[in-house]
C-alpha cells in the first residue's frame, strides 16, 4: 500500500476509503469530494441510486437509503442495513495448507500432555457470593510473597456475576459449566482452588462429577457455608494455595512445538482500518500458525454475520452447517429480545468509519486467514481439531475471550482501531493497533503497530510475520503490554444466557 488519499479494496467496489481527512472539492478516484470526508470513512466513486447495493471488499455492506452522488460521504445518513440473502456454498474455497519446518517455543508440559504458556494458580468461584473470598485469597499473594516461587506467574482470582438465580439446566447453565471446567483444566494453570458459597444453583460437587475432576494436592474445592464463614474460608484458602505453590514452582519451561499453541483471534474497538491492516495481518499469522499444526480460534458470532458465507466456502458441508445453525440461533435470539443484528456496530465503530454490521463483519472475518475451517464449537467448548476453528460467542470482548480461553486458547491476539486496555489471564493478550495514530497515543498498551501497512512501510504479510514471531516469544514468557500493567483480574466474564430469577 501507499500513502495515497484513498484506498480501493476491490475493482468491484463502488466506494473507496479516505486515508486522511479530505476537504470538499478534492479530486479522488476520478470524482470530486462533496463535503468533508473524515479519515477512514467511505466516498462514493459513482452514483448509487436509492435501494441499490453499496459494495466494499467486493461484498454487499448495505443498501443506499437515498440517492448518493459520486464523491459523497457514505455513512449512516445514506447507508442502511439489509439482511443477508442466506445463500451458502460449501468447500468451494479450500486452500491446501503447506506445513512448514517445526518452530518451537519454551512452554510448560503438563502431566496430561497439554502445554501451557503461563504457570498460574487459579482461584475460581462457582457463584458471585464467593467472589470476595476468592479475591482476598488471591490478593494475599503479593509479589513479595511469590518471590520464592519464580516459576509461578501469579495467583489469580476468576470471579463472575452469576452462578445462582438461573435455570439448573439448559444453555446458560451448560455454558457456565463449560467455562468453569475449561479454566479449572486449563494448561496455563498449575493449581486450582474452587470456592463456592454452598447453596447456589451452580454446585461445585456437580461440576466435579460432571467433568471427572478429582481433588488432590493441586486441585482443591471448598464452600463458605461448610467452612463456617468468610474469614475462615479466606484463611483456609490461603493455606491451600500456600501448599500448592512449591508444587507449581516445580514446573519449568522446555522446548515445545508451535503446534501446541491455540490462539484466540479477537478484535474490539474496531475502525475502518481493522479490516485493511491489523485483521488481515493477524489472519496471515494464523495461516503461519496453522502451517505449524497449531490452532487459531475466531469467535464473536454477531460480528461475522454477513461474512459467514465466506467461511462456509472454506468448510465441509457438515462444519459449514454448524456455523449457519449458530447464525440462525443469533438471528432468533436478537429478534425475541427485540433487537437486531445491526445493533452492532457500536458508536465508536461508527465514528471510526464502520457503518453496518455487514461491513464490520467482513473486516472481522479477515482475522481467520485463508486456511480451511476445521470445526465450529459451542461457547467455551474444548477445541479438539487443529487448524482454523470458530467458537460461538457474543461480540462483547470480555465474554468472548473468556469463552475462547475456556475452550483451550493459551494465547490471545486482540486487534483494535479505536483503542483498548483489555488484558487477560491465565492466557496473555497481545494487542495490535490498526493505525499509527492509535499506536502513538496508546503505546503503553499496544504491542504491534499494523498502521505501517497503511503508510506503505510494511506489507500485510510482513506484519503478519511480526505477529507470529511475537506469539512464539510471548508463549516462551515474554510479557505483553497488558501483562506489564497487571490486566486480566477483572476480565473474566462468562456469557450469561437466559433469565435471571
Amino acid at each position: 500500500m501507499t500513502a495515497s488519499a484513498t484506498i480501493r479494496l476491490s475493482p468491484d467496489d463502488n466506494v473507496v476509503t479516505a486515508t486522511r481527512a479530505l476537504e470538499a472539492g478534492m479530486a479522488v478516484e476520478g470524482v470530486t469530494t462533496r463535503g468533508l470526508i473524515p479519515s477512514g470513512h467511505k466516498i462514493a466513486t459513482r452514483p448509487i441510486a436509492a435501494g441499490k447495493p453499496v459494495v466494499k471488499y467486493a461484498q454487499l455492506i448495505g443498501l443506499a437509503t437515498r440517492d448518493i452522488a459520486a464523491g459523497e460521504h457514505v455513512h449512516t445518513q445514506n447507508l442502511g442495513f439489509t439482511a443477508t440473502p442466506g445463500e451458502y456454498e460449501f468447500g468451494t474455497d479450500l486452500r491446501p495448507v503447506s506445513m512448514g519446518t517445526t518452530d518451537r517455543f519454551m512452554g510448560f508440559r503438563r502431566p496430561n500432555g497439554r502445554i501451557g504458556t503461563r504457570n498460574f494458580v487459579a482461584v475460581i468461584t462457582s457463584v458471585n457470593c464467593s467472589a470476595t473470598a476468592a479475591h482476598r485469597i488471591a490478593d494475599h499473594f503479593t509479589p513479595d510473597r511469590l518471590a520464592a516461587f519464580p516459576n509461578v506467574d501469579g495467583v489469580a482470582a476468576f470471579t463472575h456475576g452469576t452462578g445462582c438465580g438461573m435455570q439448573g439446566d439448559g444453555e446458560g447453565f451448560e455454558a457456565l459449566s463449560r467455562v468453569m471446567w475449561g479454566y479449572a483444566s486449563h494448561p496455563n494453570c498449575a493449581g486450582v482452588l474452587m470456592v463456592g458459597l454452598g447453596c447456589e444453583m451452580n454446585q461445585i460437587d456437580w461440576l466435579l462429577d460432571a467433568w471427572g475432576l478429582e481433588q488432590g494436592p493441586l486441585f482443591r474445592a471448598m464452600n463458605i457455608q461448610n467452612v463456617a464463614g468468610l474469614r475462615r474460608t479466606v484463611e483456609k484458602g490461603i493455606e491451600a494455595v500456600e501448599a500448592m505453590l512449591p508444587l507449581a514452582n516445580e514446573a519449568v519451561r522446555e522446548p515445545c512445538p508451535a503446534s501446541a499453541l491455540t490462539v484466540a483471534l479477537q478484535c474490539g474497538g474496531s475502525d475502518a482500518w481493522s479490516g485493511i491492516t491489523a485483521n488481515p495481518a493477524l489472519g496471515h499469522a494464523c495461516d503461519l500458525l496453522v502451517a505449524q499444526g497449531g490452532t487459531g480460534v475466531l469467535a464473536e458470532t454477531p460480528e461475522i454475520y454477513g461474512a459467514e458465507h465466506l467461511l462456509t466456502r472454506r468448510a465441509s458441508e457438515a462444519v459449514g452447517r454448524r456455523l449457519i445453525d449458530r447464525i440462525a440461533w443469533w438471528t432468533d435470539y436478537t429478534a425475541r429480545n427485540r433487537g437486531s443484528m445491526d445493533n452492532n456496530p457500536s458508536p465508536g465503530n461508527k465514528a471510526g468509519g464502520l457503518t453496518t454490521i455487514l461491513e464490520k463483519s467482513l473486516g472481522a472475518a479477515a482475522k481467520g486467514g485463508t486456511t480451511p475451517l476445521t470445526g465450529v464449537y459451542r461457547y467455551a467448548e474444548r477445541v479438539t481439531q487443529p487448524g482454523f476453528a470458530f467458537m460461538d460467542s457474543p461480540g462483547y470482548d470480555p465474554a468472548s475471550v473468556t469463552g475462547q480461553i475456556a475452550s483451550g486458547c493459551n494465547l490471545v491476539v486482540f486487534t483494535t482501531g479505536r483503542g483498548s486496555a483489555f488484558g487477560s489471564k491465565p492466557a496473555p493478550t497481545i494487542k495490535v493497533a490498526t493505525n499509527a495514530d492509535l499506536y502513538g497515543r496508546m503505546e503503553e498498551d499496544m504491542d504491534v503497530d499494523a498502521g505501517r501497512i497503511l503508510s506503505g512501510a510494511a506489507t500485510v504479510e510482513e506484519v503478519g510475520r511480526t505477529i507470529y514471531g511475537l506469539l512464539l516469544r510471548v508463549a516462551s514468557g515474554e510479557r505483553t503490554k497488558s501483562e506489564a500493567q497487571g490486566l486480566g483480574d477483572h476480565e473474566f466474564v462468562p456469557w450469561q444466557i437466559g433469565a435471571v430469577m
